[in-house]
């Protein structure tokens, strides 16, 4: 649960910026959500074809797997390196200039590249620069903003304004620069667009080593946290927002993801399932949850700990970035084991090399079982949509990955095709929903 620590950050930030919220928006809002392997998204290449970009996207889900949730300190709370799949189309400053952010669940910030920037990555993507917005205003260092963030780096070099350092026990792999606010601009899909004036942003002038930004120049962080967006929208969503994700790579001018707000984000009605989150027991960043089974047919798998036999709270973390199911290897081995004894096609090799347990099958032919995530207060049960991927026309893998020795897991958004997703941050719930997104 939220703590609180966190409760009082949140206070001292709305207070400093609260008159930057806008009061209400009736109804509630919804954002288009761009999976960035579609034709609407900047890094698409006509050139790939659907499998090379399957492909390639389970190598950025493992990868950013690895690099946000494997720890190499006891202390890595703050960011993470950012590879994310789904975009937010979004304007700062005045005039705006227009970004398209990594969606993240898993972070807490908004960050964005700017000018001056040294080190920076992919000089074909816009960066920001702040003299050239009527908007733009630094942050003092002593601001109760810049005093209630952890990762404030204010030094005498840096004047009079907040500076952060993500993260500091990692040097020289360091992203740095200026806690700041600027109007920021949401692009509603019944064509309005909704300013947030004095949004607080983080604007990175420097980057050494590895980049958290991946591809783009901008993280929109959907975290709990006081900076992260949905904290920042105030009372214009109401601490909710919802997502339903179309399977994969299947987006259209006639039907999109949509990312909703306030009022459109509640979910309820028939089948609609709730669980709480919590806060991670190895001090990482998101939304966890407690996962306490999986059950292929009558068959049960227990998520406990190998060394206590217990369910701990907050032991799988939803995220919006990660492609697959990341499971520890004792659950994956008995999780691989019973779909393997159910299914009766023909096992073959991955081509890829990426999965361990394929079948030589056709998307008419394929039969598999239901898989269950029996959940704390919730059972989902997952269609083949969201636990098989095609990795080519007659392969078909298990989108499930063996975490090996990390005792967490990943429920990744390939799971959450087809369902819509609400997160209540009054209420500490996810609820879960099945749906056609094709027709939200």
């Amino acid at each position: 649960m939220a703590t609180l620590a966190h409760y009082a950050s949140l206070a001292l930030l709305l207070c400093i910026c609260g008159t930057s919220i806008v009061d209400s928006i009736n109804g509630g809002f919804s954002v288009d959500l761009i999976h960035r392997d579609s034709s609407r998204s900047p890094f698409y290449r006509p050139t790939e074809t659907h499998y090379e970009r399957v492909a390639n996207a389970v190598t950025r889900s493992n990868n950013h797997a690895n690099q946000a949730y494997v720890p190499t300190n006891t202390v890595q709370t703050t960011i993470k390196s950012v590879v994310g799949e789904y975009l937010i189309s979004y304007s700062i400053g005045t005039p705006p200039l227009q970004f398209f952010g990594d969606f993240n669940t898993g972070s807490d910030y908004i960050l964005l590249k700017c000018k001056p920037c040294e080190n920076c990555y992919n000089k074909t993507i816009p960066i920001f620069d702040p003299s050239k917005s009527k908007t733009y205003k630094t942050i003092p260092c002593n601001s109760s903003t810049c005093q209630s963030l952890s990762f404030r780096s204010c030094s005498s070099d840096s004047g009079q304004n907040c500076t952060y350092t993500f993260p500091k026990f990692l040097e020289p792999n360091v992203s740095q620069g200026v806690v700041s606010k600027d109007t920021l601009t949401l692009n509603s899909t019944n064509g309005s667009p909704i300013s947030f004036p004095r949004t607080v942003i983080g604007c990175e002038h420097k980057n050494t080593g590895i980049s958290m930004f991946g591809q783009t120049t901008s993280v929109v962080g959907l975290g709990n946290g006081p900076m992260s967006l949905i904290s920042q929208l105030g009372s214009s969503a109401g601490g909710k927002f919802s997502y339903c994700l179309l399977p994969m790579l299947s987006e259209s001018k006639n039907s999109s993801n949509k990312l909703n707000f306030g009022d459109d984000a509640v979910v309820s009605g028939d089948e609609t399932v709730s669980t709480p989150f919590f806060q991670s027991s190895l001090g990482l960043v998101g939304y966890w949850l407690t996962l306490e089974a999986f059950s292929v047919g009558n068959h049960r798998i227990e998520f406990a700990s190998s060394s206590s036999g217990s369910i701990e709270e907050g032991n799988i973390v939803i995220d919006s970035s990660v492609m697959l199911v990341h499971l520890p290897h004792d659950v994956y081995t008995k999780l691989e084991s019973a779909v393997a004894n159910v299914v009766k096609l023909k096992r073959v090799e991955d081509p890829n090399h990426q999965f361990s347990l394929c079948y030589k099958t056709t998307s008419e032919q394929l039969e598999v079982p239901i898989i269950t995530a029996h959940f704390k207060g919730a059972n989902i049960q997952l269609n083949a949509i969201n636990t098989f991927l095609f990795v080519s026309d007659e392969v078909a893998c298990l989108a499930f990955i063996d975490f090996e020795d990390i005792p967490v897991g990943i429920f990744g958004f390939l799971a959450q095709q087809n369902f819509l997703v609400g997160y209540d941050l009054k209420k500490n719930i996810v609820s879960f929903k099945p749906t056609d997104c094709t027709k939200h």
